[in-house]
């Protein structure tokens, strides 16, 4: 489906799972697509809703300028999001991975996010001094490190095709050492496929970030997953908004595991989705359901992921095609 946001730009979502199943909708990072979230699909969707959307610019969602690309937009468009596939008094889990979670904290004041949010997970993010904390490089904390990282995060080279090098590199920067081989190639096919100048245009937007006062307005049973390993968004930032969060759950930081924590680490990050939903939501096997039933017709995807994207014409109002199931999702 195809919500569109405040300033028009029009973004891809996909929802998967039963009808009236409790909500999760996952909001990836930089550079990423609804493809980070293969895992979370595989074993979420046999009971649950799982909302995925293409962050602007990324994926099937729709190429932006520069001047597109701020954080309000991003809560724009996750609240775009929400209205789109949940009902006006559906609630979700809400679940935020790197710029995802950056995504979230940009939204936690606003009228959508606190309408359809009864809990969130902030995955490997932060809120401000993204550079400054960045152990890209192994060199002291200054000036220096901080200009250096700088101009590595923003390069304008293209990434060119997936090679052992690329692949090498991508598992320093963003993975931990013991990540296995095909999710490091899972991982660095789907950064390459971003497009250079989102990459390049959201990467300044990442080195400015300075959303700390919005922190305080995330009124939700909030879990903060962090990797040990992290060389992008250390634990020290997991830290800094446990602190700031009004009713934070906790930090877990998972050892060995770096910056692509839903992918390094599925099974420790979806088992915390799971308990966030059955703790906070109805409608599990078993229980009753009191939040509006999800939408049908626009709701459900009917294309699988990597098809051709349709033309905005082709904005579908129904599906007759059943729900997907679990292995149609992988």
């Amino acid at each position: 489906m195809r919500p569109v946001s405040a300033d028009g730009t029009v973004l891809y979502a996909e929802v998967y799972g039963p009808e009236g199943a409790p909500a999760v909708v996952l909001s990836h990072g930089w550079t990423c697509s609804t493809l980070f979230w293969s895992h979370q699909l595989r074993v979420l969707a046999g009971d649950h809703r799982v909302v995925v959307y293409d962050q602007r610019g990324h994926g099937r969602s729709r190429t932006v300028g520069p001047a597109g690309c701020t954080t309000d937009a991003l809560a724009d468009d996750l609240e775009a999001v929400l209205a789109a596939t949940l009902e006006p008094d559906e609630k979700a889990v809400l679940v935020g991975h790197s710029m995802g979670g950056m995504t979230l904290m940009a939204a936690a004041g606003r009228p959508g996010l606190r309408r359809h949010a009864a809990a969130a997970l902030l995955c490997s993010t932060g809120s401000s001094r993204l550079v400054a904390e960045s152990l890209l490089l192994p060199l002291r904390a200054g000036r220096l490190r901080d200009l250096l990282t700088t101009v590595i995060l923003g390069a304008r080279a293209p990434l060119g095709p997936v090679t052992p090098v690329s692949r090498a590199l991508l598992k320093y920067g963003t993975m931990g050492p013991g990540a296995a081989p095909d999710r490091v190639a899972e991982c660095a096919r789907i950064v390459h496929a971003c497009p250079r100048p989102i990459r390049v245009a959201w990467a300044h937007v990442l080195e400015e970030l300075e959303i700390g006062h919005t922190v305080r307005e995330l009124r939700v049973p909030t879990a903060i997953v962090a990797g040990a390993a992290d060389r992008l968004t250390p634990p020290v930032h997991a830290h800094a908004l446990a602190a700031e969060l009004p009713e934070c759950l906790g930090v877990e930081v998972l050892p060995g595991v770096g910056h692509m924590s839903p992918v390094e680490a599925p099974e420790a990050v979806t088992a915390r989705i799971r308990a966030l939903a059955e703790t906070y939501l109805p409608g599990l096997p078993g229980q009753p359901r009191t939040a509006g039933a999800a939408k049908t017709g626009p709701a459900s995807t009917t294309e699988p992921p990597g098809a051709p994207e349709p033309p905005d014409a082709a904005v579908p109002t129904s599906t007759t095609e059943p729900t997907r199931t679990t292995e149609e999702v992988v």
